[in-house]
């Protein structure tokens, strides 16, 4: 029987007003229309497991206003298992994002419910977190609470998957307990210090084995349009590139790509294949609006990749 995905993180209400394009700091531009989607990087992530068929788990925390129920109904309709989804004092997580005409997006989040995933409540799910196959964290939840996740995992020798998003810097004790490092640019940039406008095609090699002396055991660099770069233990390296599609809302692919390679990481694909495959569920996100709603099936990721 496959393993358990266990996701551990924020799940959000996301606020979208589409815009020709997005303003700068100081400007006011006109909106063409506006939507509510279920997100949050830990939620979009189990619920993209989840739809192509995984077993998954999601370990978070919702408020009690309207959107609580909301949010906690989105994951179950989306198969994700939620014992582990309690409610906290308060409002909800939200994410307030602008989306251009050509599917780019800036993003606020605020915490709310998510605040409170302490590392005393990932304590009393700890039933739940040893049954994973693998673990898949992101940067929404407290810091300490990532970082008592990653013990929690080296211990019971659970692979951890992180997201390092939002882009910040982080302790050397916890890449050094991340199993799959999955930066996309910015956050490369922001974990290494580096520029930009330094970090260019031949620079991939040389950030990857950045991340792997720091103590990541596999790194993949996400880079939207360009594919994405694997470094891995075995001291492999490949690109695989990215699946020409239109886009029209980019919120979420990475997202749609992290849970895509951890459930077919669990299937027994190995990570080339798996990379491939996540690449494609990225795709089909980005021709979609939302978040949550913007995730494939299986059907529907074979039959992308039957046309390719």
């Amino acid at each position: 029987m496959q393993k358990r995905i266990v996701v551990v993180g924020s799940v959000n209400l996301d606020l979208v007003a589409g815009t020709q394009r997005i303003p700068v700091a100081g400007e006011t531009v006109a909106g063409s229309s506006f939507q509510t989607f279920p997100g949050g990087k830990g939620a979009n992530q189990a619920v993209a497991a989840a739809r192509l068929g995984s077993p998954v788990s999601f370990v978070g925390r919702v408020g009690t206003d309207s959107f609580g129920t909301l949010l906690r109904t989105a994951l179950n309709e989306a198969g994700v298992e939620t014992s582990s989804v309690s409610s906290a004092e308060g409002p909800s997580g939200v994410a307030v994002i602008a989306t251009g005409a050509g599917g780019e997006n800036s993003i606020i989040v605020v915490a709310g419910a998510n605040g409170q995933v302490s590392p005393g409540y990932l304590d009393s799910q700890l039933d739940v977190i040893r049954s994973a196959g693998i673990l898949l964290a992101q940067l929404e939840i407290p810091l300490e609470s990532v970082e008592h996740l990653a013990r929690i995992a080296r211990r019971e020798s659970i692979p951890l998957m992180l997201d390092p998003a939002p882009a910040r810097t982080l302790p050397g004790s916890l890449l050094k307990s991340v199993d799959w490092l999955t930066p996309n640019e910015t956050e490369t940039c922001t974990l290494l210090g580096m520029a930009r406008e330094d970090f260019k095609a031949d620079s991939l090699d040389k950030a990857a084995s950045a991340f792997l002396a720091l103590g990541a055991r596999n790194v993949i660099l996400k880079l939207g349009e360009r594919g994405c770069y694997l470094a891995l233990a075995d001291g492999s390296r490949k690109q695989v590139p990215a699946c020409r599609v239109d886009a029209v809302d980019t919120t979420a692919a990475g997202d749609a790509f992290n849970g895509a390679f951890a459930a077919a990481l669990l299937q027994g694909k190995d990570p080339v294949e798996c990379a491939v495959w996540a690449s494609a569920v990225a795709a089909i996100s980005v021709t979609r609006h939302g978040a949550q709603t913007s995730m494939p099936s299986r059907a529907e990721v074979e039959s992308f990749l039957r046309q390719r």
